[in-house]
């Protein structure tokens, strides 16, 4: 098996027919279907489903297509590893992010990168950790700083902060309680996140321990979505965040304590097998401090004035 053999089947499958991929890699169409019939015959196994309308991959051939993906990039990253082993870090860093992380660490981590680290480039990826785990343990993600709400086996994590999960509710809602039990938590109109979902799991298991099941009128897979649908008075969310002042339009959302308190732990992880690059190394150390400075100003801001 040759690397154009990985080459040719991700482009056939990302184009979706053999057509387009020909025109796309400059190589002559009967070549690269003789050279997928080549790659099917040594795995034994048919990795494309042909149609009058193009191609797709089997079951089999979404597994083949995630693993030739992350070894390609492998490959493609080889260089900038060896010149970062050598002298400065550099080379690409595919770093995975909680979308409510991110909200308040991109912009800062970015402009961080650019200053400490100008050789490195990020490629962030938002998501939830079961959403993304996968591309974890295929090594498609370098490392990501999540939330979890149990230990996550079979990686190499760690564990940076705890965060509480706060009811969110329009600046307008009528009711000024500082404080929410899941009872009454049971008894308000929610917007969730679709399962599965690390956050949707720790609130299962919290209202199936308290004997009451969340009025979930929504269920949505974006944060900025949850935002919005919480600012027009649709209904209320659970979020592992208390503070909005960082976020651009939605310094007005009220947080509310729920009690007894839901934790989330926030963490690093990477691959249990593969040791990170030089790149993702220092990459990882600024977003502690960021995660760490991030902390120590929300800190601040929740100390009254004298």
């Amino acid at each position: 098996m040759k690397l154009r053999h990985l080459r040719y089947f991700v482009s056939i499958v990302d184009a979706g027919s053999f057509c387009r991929a020909a025109a796309t890699i400059n190589v002559a169409q009967p070549a690269l279907s003789q050279q997928i019939a080549e790659l099917e015959t040594m795995l034994g196994a048919t990795l494309l489903q042909r149609s009058a309308r193009g191609v797709c991959p089997t079951q089999v051939g979404k597994v083949f297509y995630r693993e030739a993906f992350s070894i390609l990039q492998r490959v493609e990253q080889l260089r900038g590893i060896v010149r970062s082993t050598e002298g400065e870090p550099e080379g690409s860093v595919r770093l995975g992010m909680s979308p409510t992380l991110a909200v308040s660490l991109a912009g800062s981590l970015v402009g961080a990168c650019r200053t400490a680290l100008p050789k490195v480039t990020l490629r962030l990826f938002t998501g939830d950790l079961l959403r993304i785990r996968s591309l974890i343990e295929s090594h498609a993600l370098d490392v990501c700083m999540v939330f979890e709400d149990t230990p996550t086996r079979g990686v190499s994590r760690k564990p940076l902060f705890r965060e509480r999960l706060y009811l969110i509710r329009a600046a307008n809602a009528e009711n000024a309680k500082t404080s929410v039990s899941l009872d009454e938590l049971a008894s308000l109109p929610l917007v969730l996140p679709v399962r599965p979902h690390t956050m949707r799991n720790a609130l299962d298991r919290a209202f199936g321990m308290a004997g009451g099941i969340p009025n979930c009128v929504a269920e949505v897979d974006t944060f900025c979505s949850v935002l919005s649908i919480v600012k027009a008075g649709v209904a209320n969310a659970i979020v592992p965040k208390g503070d909005f002042s960082d976020v651009p339009g939605y310094e007005g959302l009220r947080p509310v304590v729920i009690d007894p308190p839901i934790y989330l732990t926030g963490c690093l992880i990477s691959s249990a097998h593969i040791p990170l690059t030089s790149a993702a190394e220092a990459a990882s150390a600024l977003l502690e401090a960021q995660v760490e400075q991030h902390f120590r100003e929300r800190c601040n801001r929740c100390v009254a004035p004298e």
